[in-house]
């Protein structure tokens, strides 16, 4: 199988079937043996009778799983990662936003130019600026923090090496950091490709404000797992260090002036809490950092390494 095309649905019942018709007038006449991956996350309107009708009327391969609840696009994603069999993953959205021409051009920048990962980039997008604005923010925040010099972490067209998503847990919302869970996997060659953006002609937009706080915390924790998660100690350890540091300062500080200029009503003084609760908020991150070591030690054992190659 070349290419496996993993299409994340809900409540897109209008969409669906102009959309596989759109996909097989591209891809029959290409010479690129191809499957479709629905996962249904939990549609509430037909969806779901649309996909079965789908798979019994076409020729061509069509899987489809049905989410007992709405799980979110990442679970939707994961899900349909362990059923693909393509060489190259494609994934995009279903809501006729993102056009089945530029499937076979990601394909071939996989296969022909060796990329891990290319990305699409909604150059022109046609969204409400309640949308579009908050996605190039980020964006930029993205970029700072990955050093991955992609325009669009978000846009739901990427084209995969098979190998990638099977190394790649997804859950939550890190769907939209793909590319960078690709990265701190050692996957490091990733493209970008402008991509044609069609507007919205059925249903309505899931994009919310929750999208916009749990986006930010989600990178957090990639940055922090990515980079701390065999040495959790380096980071609470030296938070610590710092706090208690500051903490004995202060009290030391404190004392002196007590003891040997005999300064008064230093119990009083703001200072003198302020120094007595960093230290023990220091305190309590050295410990964290040494419980997480104790943990990731008890667990090394079946930690699993991402293997380029072997002589044997």
């Amino acid at each position: 199988m070349d290419v496996s095309v993993i299409i994340p649905v809900y409540n897109e019942e209008e969409s669906l079937g102009p959309l596989v018709e759109w996909i097989e007038a591209e891809l029959d006449d290409k010479s690129i043996s191809y499957e479709l991956v629905f996962i249904d996350d939990g549609s509430t309107d037909s969806s779901w009778q649309v996909l079965k009708k789908l798979s019994e009327e076409n020729d061509i391969e069509i899987k489809a799983t049905k989410f007992r609840r709405n799980y979110g696009k990442s679970a939707a994603l994961s899900e349909g990662f362990k059923l693909a069999q393509g060489n190259v993953i494609i994934t995009m959205d279903a809501d006729l936003q993102d056009s089945p021409e530029e499937i076979l051009p990601l394909y071939k920048m996989i296969k022909d130019e060796g990329y891990d990962l290319v990305s699409g980039w909604k150059k022109k997008r046609h969204d409400p600026i309640s949308k579009t604005l908050p996605s190039k923010l980020f964006n930029a925040v993205a970029r700072y923090v990955s050093k991955i010099p992609l325009h669009d972490f978000n846009c739901g067209l990427k084209a995969y090496k098979k190998e990638v998503v099977k190394d790649i847990n997804v859950y939550g919302d890190m769907h939209r950091w793909m590319p960078v869970l690709a990265k701190w996997q050692g996957y490091s060659k990733i493209g970008e490709k402008v991509v044609t953006h069609q507007a919205r002609k059925y249903g309505v937009s899931k994009f919310g404000a929750r999208r916009l706080i749990s986006g930010f915390l989600d990178l957090l924790s990639i940055f922090f797992v990515g980079k701390f998660n065999k040495r959790p100690m380096h980071f609470f350890g030296t938070l610590g260090i710092i706090s208690i540091s500051i903490g004995l300062f202060i009290l030391v500080y404190l004392t002196i002036m007590k003891l040997v200029y005999n300064v008064s009503g230093i119990q009083d003084r703001p200072l003198f809490f302020f120094g007595i609760l960093i230290f023990i908020i220091g305190t309590q991150l050295f410990l964290t950092g040494f419980l997480s070591e104790l943990i990731i030690a008890s667990r090394s054992k079946s930690y699993t390494y991402n293997i380029l190659d072997r002589i044997e």
